[in-house]
Parts: C-alpha cells; structure tokens; sequence
C-alpha cells in the first residue's frame, strides 16, 4: 500500500508534465551522449532507424486511431486529472490505456533511433517508471470517481496490451473524425516527428562529421519546414474553428 501510494504521487506530478518530458529528456541526453554503433556495424544502425521508424510509425497510427474513433479527456484544470465520464468504447473496449501504449512505442522507436547504450539504460527505464506512475495516478481517480462501474471495467479490459477480438465491431458504431484527429494530434505529431529528425542528423553529424554528410544532413533538414508548415496550418484551423469541437 505504501508503495501504491508513492507511485500514486508520483504519477500525479508526471501528469502535470508529461507532455514536456520526453522533449526535454531526448535533448539533454544528445548534448551528453554521442550515437553509437551497435556491435560496430554502420549497417546495422541503419536498419535500427528504419526499425524505430516503424515503431514510432505504429505508435502514432494507434494513437490516430483511438482518438479518430472514440476520444478521451483526462485532463482537467491546472493539469490535473479529470474525467465526466468513464469511456470504454472503441479501442478502450480492448485497452485501458491504449494512447499511453502509443505513447510508449513511439518513445522506443525514437531510442532505437538515438542507439546509444545510456538511453536504453536511463530513458527507457525513466519513461517506463513515468508511465507505470501515471496510470496508477490515473486508476486511482477513477477508481474513487466510477467505484464498481470501474472496478468491472478492469475485470474485463487489460491494463495496457490490447485484445483484439471484436475490435472491428467495437469500431463499427463510430465514425472516424478526422477533424479530432489533426485538433488533438498535431502538436504531439510535431514533436515526435521533429525529435526523429533531428536524432537521424545528430547521429550522422557526430559519427562522421558535417562535411562528409552534409549532402545527408540537408535532404533530412528540409524536413523540419515542411513539418513546420504543417503544425501552423493545423494550428490556424484549430484556432479558426475549421476543426469544430470535441
């Protein structure tokens, strides 16, 4: 109980944060670490920045398609957890926290990305402890919240790993929206997908330096004004309202 209560804690303070911590840990980790070969294979490395591409790939296409087909609010004032009403529609009817699985496999896409034996051994560990806290948070509230309309919910549906029987019919009652999507997405999809670049020309930079990359270096920079391009666009139509509500 003791333990259940710190990491309950915890998971409240990781909460409030949660969108500024994976940013801030990838950074201070490339200024104090430098890329490394794996088995020193060149080769090899390449295939894990295709390998964590996919990861974070597949990530992303989970998270699009939980919050497309059945959205949920967990955060309230002062970023604090909060919930009206207990969702378990859609992917939540085969997952109890399938946005932070996305989450999950997105940051570990990136790691493998980064390859370097510190961020197994300190970023993977960290976002593991940051996410175990904030679920245990987050069953906390509902619990007290909901009571045994919860309590039944965790009966049937796996905390995290999702089941996958009946997902087409527990999908076919809802429309995707689009519109949620890109309102809800867009600032998260910018993030990961800039970290990304930025990490595959870290590495090519530290490994054989600017001049013999540089063609390499700025074919991926390119990348960052066209994902910026993209963020401002998503970002006028939901200030404009072209997105509609929730």
């Amino acid at each position: 109980m003791r333990r259940s209560l710190w990491l309950t804690r915890l998971g409240h303070f990781f909460f409030g944060y949660r969108d500024y911590l994976i940013p801030f840990t990838f950074l201070v980790l490339s200024v104090t670490t430098v890329p490394e070969f794996p088995f020193g294979s060149e080769r090899l490395d390449h295939w894990l920045d295709v390998v964590g591409l996919v990861i974070a790939g597949i990530g992303q296409v989970l998270r699009i398609g939980v919050i497309g087909f059945a959205y949920i609010k967990r955060g309230g004032r002062n970023k604090q957890i909060a919930a009206d009403t207990l969702v378990r529609e859609g992917f939540f009817a085969h997952s109890r926290n399938p946005l932070y699985l996305g989450n999950f496999l997105i940051i570990f896409g990136l790691i493998l990305i980064a390859n370097n034996r510190w961020w197994y051994f300190l970023a993977l560990p960290s976002f593991l402890l940051i996410y175990t806290a904030i679920i245990a948070a987050e069953e906390d509230f509902l619990a007290k919240r909901f009571g045994q309309e919860y309590e039944e919910y965790c009966r049937q549906v796996n905390r995290l790993i999702p089941s996958f029987t009946g997902l087409r019919q527990s999908l076919d009652p809802f429309t995707f929206a689009w519109k949620r999507v890109i309102q809800k997405e867009y600032g998260s999809t910018f993030t990961w997908t800039s970290t990304a670049l930025f990490l595959l020309i870290w590495e090519r930079w530290q490994r054989f330096g600017y001049a013999e990359q540089s063609a390499q270096i700025h074919t991926l920079a390119w990348g960052f004004p066209i994902l910026g391009t993209l963020y401002l666009v998503a970002r006028w139509m939901k200030k404009t309202g072209r997105l509609g509500g929730l």
